[in-house]
């Protein structure tokens, strides 16, 4: 079976944001960590080269794969801020009608600008995927 390439690492959170050239990117980056690790109650890990996580957990499959990932995350990318929420996100339809203009993948919520959305949604949008996470692991 393949192993996961991406991985929690040793490098700092801060020195991979500060890195980050776009000043209204870092700027965001920096509130969602905050809000991140007061949801999570964790503190941010690097995963792979570009990943901030928050805790971890151990997951199985039916089909016998496993392995280890983070509750939930996020990631500067060149188009939107990619934030990982693992619980899945037709899940939480309910509160992304709230939440503003994003765009979605099956666990990633793909933002534009912070401006761009409502924060005390997607502070409960965190929440509940975490929650649901620690609750199934």
């Amino acid at each position: 079976m393949a192993e996961l390439k991406t991985k929690q690492t040793d490098r700092g959170v801060e020195e991979f944001l500060n890195e980050i050239s776009d000043e209204k990117t870092r700027n965001d980056c920096y509130t969602v960590l905050k809000l991140m690790q007061k949801v999570t109650g964790e503190k941010p890990k690097m995963w792979g080269s570009s990943i901030v996580g928050f805790g971890n957990y151990h997951y199985k499959y039916e089909s016998g794969r496993e392995g280890d990932w983070f509750l939930v995350g996020f990631s500067p990318r060149k188009q939107n801020l990619t934030l990982y929420l693992m619980y899945g996100l037709e899940r939480l339809e309910n509160l992304l009608k709230k939440l503003g203009k994003y765009k979605t993948g099956k666990s990633c919520l793909y933002i534009k600008s912070l401006a761009d959305i409502d924060q005390s949604v997607l502070k409960e949008l965190i929440k509940q995927s975490v929650d649901s996470i620690r609750k199934r692991y």
